[in-house]
């Protein structure tokens, strides 16, 4: 597809991938571009509609990110979010001053005319605020459409140069009918006719992925979770056997993992896996460090060594692919825009110099639930489509502190009868991820009218929808009371365990 349906600019914001999210559900295909994109690029995109993100600036601040005053003159419809409100109300002459009171959290959004921007949906819906500064004075040309009761102008709007403008976020899951907004924006706005889905986005990775590659080869790294298996799969039906799929035995690996990564993908979808045992670097490498950033940066870097090793072996490798997904992207760094660095993921931000790669990212901009519907679409197990995602560093980041074999084969033993005794009570497809975390804290217990002096296992069960935000599952006693049982009468070293009933945010899924 050479035409982008709607442009949607970042300004920084932690949630301007889920705008784009919420199009594509709506089969509205959107890309997602830095506000400082110059114009003649926008057009060559040819889009139907403009969307500027919210971020974390102030319109008012000597440095705050602006746009070419040009993007107004295309004629092309606008929809402002937040920030982009604030930014749409100053280029046209309105006043942004800070609020006397933040605004942050759910609010009932009241309408003060009829807009297209709201057709279908309800006076009086919730929709989710987040914001510090607010409009005091309308430019001309604008009129109110909703307001909130400690928002004057929650919606406004230039019908004639088709220009519209929320202070709320409309594209995260608490705005009630943000999708319906959104939509709106795209089909009755700007008039966007076309239907996009995971059949699409496949024909066009495939597509580039074949025009980028050309007859080089490239290199896979493939672990046997989710995303690196529908990546895999789908460069395997771009190139062929210009395609070397690796899989690394890190040594940080759940119980019988290599095992059914082997079976799966050389027995059943017929691919030349190779196999390489680094466990021992792994390992020799993660000795007597603790800090769970510098885990995850020495892991990141032996795959890399492990990887260059191997494609010295095989001739014209040009490329290294991986799993990437947004998430992970916005967690490490703000790729489009200034958002705060969270955590670093092994397998984000680029390659050394000292590499001879070039990298091939093609889920980079997908969150989880649409790369399991990628999956589907090429033909994937859905038993390995709709497997729990497991982070890349592996049992190092479930492991407080440092990382040796006697730890690891404890944590594998609580982590099976986990995940036995949540898909036995049928809970396995109603979860994001479940999973166990050893803490290497101990505590005093009474086995046999013994006094026992061992480790501490937490429970981590979550819900989510792209692994953005996530919630405690919210399991039966009974079956955390047959989790405790099983993991402390069936693995030795284990005398305790507890349940994580932390939410994301503040805290994150995986515990480093």
């Amino acid at each position: 597809m050479k035409n982008v349906s709607i442009v949607i600019l970042d300004f920084g914001s932690q949630y301007t991938q889920l705008i784009a999210r919420r199009l594509r559900e709506e089969g509205v295909y959107c890309e997602i571009y830095p506000y400082f994109i110059e114009i003649d690029e926008i057009k060559k995109k040819n889009p139907k509609g403009i969307i500027f993100s919210g971020g974390p600036s102030s319109v008012y601040e000597k440095d705050a990110p602006r746009v070419d005053k040009k993007i107004y003159d295309l004629g092309i419809p606008i929809l402002g979010i937040c920030y982009g409100m604030q930014l749409i109300t100053v280029d046209f002459g309105g006043d942004v001053v800070r609020a006397d009171h933040h605004e942050y959290g759910k609010a009932k959004l009241i309408f003060d005319k009829p807009s297209p921007l709201f057709k279908g949906t309800k006076d009086g819906q919730i929709v989710w605020m987040s914001h510090a500064d607010k409009v005091e004075r309308l430019p001309i040309g604008f009129n109110k459409i909703a307001h909130t009761d400690n928002s004057l102008y929650a919606a406004i709007a230039n019908e004639e140069k088709n220009i519209y403008a929320i202070q709320f976020h409309p594209e995260v899951s608490h705005s009630e009918e943000g999708s319906k907004i959104l939509k709106n924006f795209a089909k009755e706005i700007c008039k966007v006719k076309e239907k996009w889905d995971m059949g699409h986005f496949a024909k066009m990775q495939i597509e580039n992925i074949r025009d980028k590659v050309k007859n080089d080869k490239v290199l896979c790294a493939l672990s046997g979770g989710v995303d690196s298996s529908v990546v895999t799969a789908l460069l395997y039906e771009a190139i062929g056997e210009n395609l070397i799929p690796v899989f690394v035995d890190n040594g940080l690996l759940r119980a019988g993992e290599r095992e059914e990564v082997e079976y799966v993908f050389k027995n059943m979808l017929k691919v030349p896996l190779i196999v390489i045992d680094a466990s021992e670097k792994f390992l020799n490498n993660l000795k007597g460090v603790t800090d769970p950033e510098k885990k995850r940066k020495i892991i990141g870097h032996t795959f890399i060594e492990v990887f260059e090793e191997e494609a010295k072996k095989h001739k014209d490798v040009k490329y290294l692919a991986q799993g990437t997904l947004y998430p992970d992207v916005i967690e490490s760094v703000s790729v489009k825009g200034p958002s705060e660095t969270i955590k670093s993921h092994h397998n984000v931000g680029g390659l050394p110099d000292w590499m001879k790669f070039e990298l091939i990212e093609p889920l980079r901009e997908l969150f989880k639930d649409e790369v399991r519907k990628l999956g589907l679409e090429l033909g994937l197990p859905k038993e390995m489509v709709y497997r729990h995602p497991f982070p890349g560093p592996g049992l190092a980041i479930r492991i407080m502190g440092e990382v040796d074999r006697d730890s690891l084969e404890l944590l594998r033993k609580a982590d099976v009868i986990l995940l036995d005794e949540i898909k036995a009570a049928g809970f396995y497809e109603k979860l994001w991820q479940a999973f166990a975390v050893l803490l290497n804290v101990k505590s005093v217990g009474v086995m046999g009218d013994k006094r026992t002096y061992e480790n501490t296992v937490a429970i981590r069960c979550v819900e989510s929808q792209d692994g953005m935000t996530a919630t405690f599952a919210h399991l039966p006693y009974e079956l955390l009371e047959n989790i405790s049982n099983r993991i402390i009468n069936e693995v030795d070293g284990i005398n305790r365990v507890v349940y994580d009933i932390s939410s994301k945010p503040p805290s994150t899924i995986e515990w480093e």
